[in-house]
């Protein structure tokens, strides 16, 4: 008997077919974006043998809605914006969109949002960008939403993509207590209520606990993901005479503070304090000393969630939470050299 093509077959069906990514069915649907002749003829070839009728949702982006992605952030500052929003703009060329980026200060959450439903076809939301309550209601009006580094919430089940924050801390307090043989351990927190911060430091304290160290208040202080922050918060440490072998910073950018502190209080960085950082900028390789982090996949995550979103506004379901894995950088500011 004849094959008969499966009913219903989705753009998921069409992309494995074809052998290409979603994005670029997407892209070819779109006609936004090239797609090279060849890429094309695979397409067309796929929705011809899987019988492929696009659903609503993907007609009605194919007839150009807005053919817009929107990315909301609180701010746009520190090294770790630059990857972030290049893998945020890769996804959405990849898939044919154009990107709208709105700012949110953390000073200014009330009112209406410049993004939404009216100008784009949805929404990367980075961290506590947006409140819960403005990301409920796009979640109960259907609107597509993917989260960027922080979770749904409570009730909602609006999709996230992250990284192992805790078990990368974890990683990092281990290797310090196991091969450096540090007991100390000073750690400088991100801002208040940040998703990211609050699972390194439960990393943190999980390796200090699993390692019989007793918790210590008064070595944990606020880096706030900021150089300047941080290095105040280590100058009045230095200054009180609390000791430590090791400073363990939340993010490089306040790696970079402590850093400037020890050496602005005459202390070397290994000799007498040693630093690590997390999220592996592109300057952590270039610091004196070069700079021990755990090396966070920025620019993956940030296209993943992007390629999320396409997915959800195509009508897919996807995981409520993708994580991405870290690993340790080692170089000389933990003495490891």
């Amino acid at each position: 008997m004849p094959d008969h093509p499966p009913h219903h077959a989705t753009i998921d069906d069409v992309a494995r077919h074809a052998k290409v990514s979603i994005a670029t069915v997407s892209r070819y649907i779109n006609r936004s974006a090239r797609v090279s002749p060849g890429t094309a003829a695979r397409i067309e070839a796929a929705m011809t043998a899987l019988a492929y009728q696009p659903t609503s949702a993907a007609q009605k982006l194919a007839g150009g809605k807005m053919n817009t992605i929107g990315l909301v952030v609180d701010e746009i500052s520190g090294e770790f914006f630059q990857p972030m929003l290049r893998g945020i703009q890769a996804g959405a060329s990849d898939a044919g969109y154009d990107l709208l980026i709105y700012s949110l200060r953390r000073t200014n959450r009330a009112g209406r949002y410049a993004l939404g439903e009216k100008n784009c076809d949805g929404l990367v939301v980075f961290a506590d960008s947006l409140p819960d309550d403005e990301l409920c209601r796009l979640s109960e009006t259907s609107f597509p939403v993917v989260l960027l580094h922080r979770s749904s919430p409570s009730g909602f089940n609006i999709p996230c993509v992250t990284i192992e924050n805790k078990r990368g801390a974890r990683d990092m307090v281990d290797y310090l207590i196991e091969q450096r043989g540090y007991r100390r351990i000073a750690f400088l927190r991100g801002h208040e209520g940040h998703e990211d911060s609050a699972w390194r430091e439960t990393g943190y304290k999980e390796s200090l606990a699993a390692h019989g160290l007793e918790y210590d208040s008064r070595l944990v202080g606020y880096g706030g993901f900021d150089e300047d922050i941080a290095k105040e918060t280590v100058t009045q440490w230095l200054r009180r005479g609390i000791t430590m072998d090791v400073i363990f910073a939340a993010d490089d950018d306040s790696a970079i503070g402590a850093i400037l502190a020890i050496k602005h209080c005459n202390r070397h960085v290994p000799q007498d304090i040693a630093v690590v950082g997390f999220d592996d900028i592109r300057l952590a390789n270039y610091l004196d000393p070069p700079l021990t982090t755990v090396r966070a996949p920025i620019e993956e995550v940030s296209r993943t969630a992007v390629e999320k979103l396409v997915e959800v506004m195509h009508g897919h379901s996807v995981p409520p939470v993708t994580l991405l894995p870290t690993e340790l950088r080692i170089r000389q500011s933990c003495g490891c050299c």
